[in-house]
This record gives structure tokens, C-alpha cells and sequence, in this order.
């Protein structure tokens, strides 16, 4: 199996051990008791130039511990005072060492839309997200199917939240279109090996309809890189573990959002 067929299996185990606490049809209740969202991550992806998604993420399955010490709420905070547009927070607590908690603290914590950045295999995950305070959930092609796809999408727009379709390939993206995703997300790492390759941004960017918001995802680092994905008039980036590794985030945000 490769990490990520690990990562999704492990997650069909989560929300099996879930639904023995709190059964879909309670979740799904108390979801939809709650305001339906008002999309506000697609739209603060939606403004003139390279918008900011800045991740917390206290490990990875390629990189292992980025964060020992992860004071997650201050980190949150300091991206929106360095001009974040959104903030990314990893739920998954295996290889990721992500939290609920993390995610339900943040977006209280904060003024712009939070990412629950997981591995959603199963519908019961877009409620969790709903209820934890997130205004956008992570779907990845490779691991749903297109019906599964359509579905999630069309769960979603009736809870209010925006959903980030992660394809890695012209196929994936296509698949992505037809079942009406908003917000297309390149990513740069190949989630079946964790190799980065940041060109797949600029060899997909014409797959993507101009009338879709495209995000590039992993592998950025410095502000060429930034330049290159602003010719390719990309409409937001992710970052994630550029900026945990950066001694003074807030900093390293700024150097990141100037203009080259």
C-alpha cells in the first residue's frame, strides 16, 4: 500500500470508532442545526492576486516532526496578523499528529476561514468539520470516487462550506470539473511517494477553468517560487512546511506576500 492508501484506510477506521459515539444520523442533526456557512473560504480565495492558505501542521509522513513545541492557537494567530487569507489546520492524528482540538480552538481563535485539512473518505467527516468550526473541508480525488465526489460537493453546499478538490493529474482535475468542484487544488507532492515537483502547478494550470479557483499546493518555499505561481496567475498557494520550520513565521509570511 502506499502512504496515502494508509492514511485513508486508517481514517475509514476513525470515523468507524466515531460512529459507535455519536451515529451519523445525531452528527448530520446537529450540523445542519447550526448556520448554514457562507463559503467564506472560496471567498477570501477570491480577491485580486496570490492569496495565503498558511498551514499548522505539527508533523508529516515525509518529513516526521516539524513542530515539538506546537503552540497551535499562537501560530494561527500570527499568520492572520501577517495578512493570511485562511489557515490550514491538520486534523489527522496519526501521521500528521493532528487534533479536533487544534482545529475547534483555531477557528475560534481567528477571524479568517479555517481548512480542516484530513483525508475525508466517508460523509461523516464533512459534519465533523461543520461542527468543529471549519468553513472548508479537503477532498482528494485519488482516494473518492466521482460519485463519492459529487455527492461530498453537493453535501457541502447545503451545510455552507467550501470543499478544496485536490487533484494531482489532468485526469483527477477533469474528474474534478465534471462533478462541479469550485476550487481546484494542484498538488505539488505526489501523495503515493511524498516526492515535490512545484512545476506540476505550472503543467496543470491550463486544466483548470478559468472560472475555477486554483491553488497550489505544497513544495513552496521562497519568493521565487511565489513569483513563478503569480505569472501563472494561480489564485492562492498552501504552505505548510516552509513556514513550521520558519523561527519567526510572521516574518517569514511577510517576505512570502511581497510582491518580487
Amino acid at each position: 500500500m502506499t502512504i496515502l492508501d494508509e492514511l485513508a484506510q486508517f481514517a475509514c477506521e476513525r470515523v468507524a470508532r466515531a460512529k459507535t459515539a455519536a451515529p451519523l444520523e445525531e452528527i448530520k442533526r446537529q450540523a445542519f442545526a447550526l448556520p448554514k456557512g457562507d463559503f467564506a473560504f472560496e471567498n477570501a480565495l477570491k480577491k485580486p492576486g496570490i492569496s495565503f492558505i498558511c498551514e499548522c501542521k505539527k508533523a508529516s509522513p515525509s518529513k516526521g516532526l516539524l513542530a515539538p513545541d506546537f503552540p497551535y492557537v499562537e501560530i494561527a494567530k500570527a499568520y492572520e496578523a501577517a495578512g493570511a487569507d485562511a489557515i490550514s489546520v491538520l486534523t489527522e492524528p496519526k501521521w500528521f499528529l493532528g487534533s479536533d482540538a487544534y482545529l475547534r480552538e483555531i477557528a475560534q481563535a481567528v477571524s479568517i476561514p479555517c481548512l480542516r485539512k484530513d483525508f475525508t473518505v466517508d460523509e461523516y467527516m464533512l459534519y465533523e468539520a461543520k461542527l468543529l468550526g471549519a468553513s472548508a473541508v479537503l477532498l482528494i480525488c485519488s482516494i473518492l470516487s466521482a460519485a463519492q465526489l459529487e455527492d461530498y460537493l453537493a453535501i457541502c453546499d447545503a451545510l455552507g462550506l467550501s470543499a478544496l478538490v485536490e487533484a494531482h493529474d489532468a485526469a483527477e482535475i477533469d474528474t474534478a470539473v465534471r462533478a462541479g468542484a469550485r476550487v481546484i487544488g494542484v498538488n505539488n507532492r505526489n501523495l503515493k511517494d511524498f516526492s515535490v515537483d512545484v512545476q506540476n502547478s505550472r503543467s496543470l494550470r491550463s486544466c483548470v477553468p478559468p472560472d475555477v479557483l486554483f491553488v497550489s499546493e505544497s513544495g513552496v518555499r521562497c519568493p521565487k517560487d511565489i513569483e513563478i505561481l503569480r505569472q501563472l496567475h494561480v489564485d492562492a498557494v498552501l504552505i505548510g512546511e516552509a513556514l513550521m520550520r520558519a523561527p519567526d513565521k510572521k516574518a517569514m509570511l511577510h517576505s512570502l506576500r511581497k510582491p518580487s
